[in-house]
């Protein structure tokens, strides 16, 4: 026998907000933006070590440095590091002012799919620029900048 469920609840209903649409369109953004770097064949960028590579900049970083960027553990980046340093990606090289320290950079190949990353964000944003005009996606941008900017405490 099957017992009929009460549509009555004293649960709140679930309301429609903001923070889903951001979420939904998070989590979209990032489906897409991995999808295509499948495609281009740096899954590798997919996973938790691909977050090292968009704090690498020209000169490289001190790998002492990478825990606070990626607010992980130092255990955490040595382990990023080592399958990037096993893959080609990244390389680490003596810190000139610091004898004892490493410096984390890009390969040839970590540039290659910096560059491929680059390319898949920007044919993302194409798509929405085409999606709500140049003026729109303007507005986009500035809207989302201003309450990033106001944070938590904007009244």
């Amino acid at each position: 026998m099957v017992k009929k469920l009460d549509e009555k609840s004293d649960l709140p209903l679930l309301i429609d907000h903001i923070g889903w649409r951001l979420t939904r369109l998070g989590r979209q953004w990032k489906a897409e933006f991995d999808a295509a770097l499948v495609a281009r064949g740096h899954e590798w960028m997919t996973q938790a070590q691909g977050g090292v590579v968009g704090h690498l900049r020209n000169a490289g970083v001190p790998q002492s440095e990478l825990a606070a960027l990626l607010d992980v553990s130092k255990q955490a980046v040595q382990q990023h590091v080592d399958a990037l340093v096993a893959i080609g990606v990244v390389e680490r090289v003596p810190d000139p002012s610091d004898a004892r320290a490493r410096i984390v950079r890009l390969t040839g190949k970590g540039t290659a799919a910096l560059v491929d990353s680059n390319a898949i964000k920007l044919a993302i944003e194409a798509r929405y620029r085409a999606v709500l005009g140049s003026d729109g996606f303007a507005a986009l941008e500035r809207a989302l900048d201003q309450l990033f900017d106001a944070g938590p405490d904007a009244a």
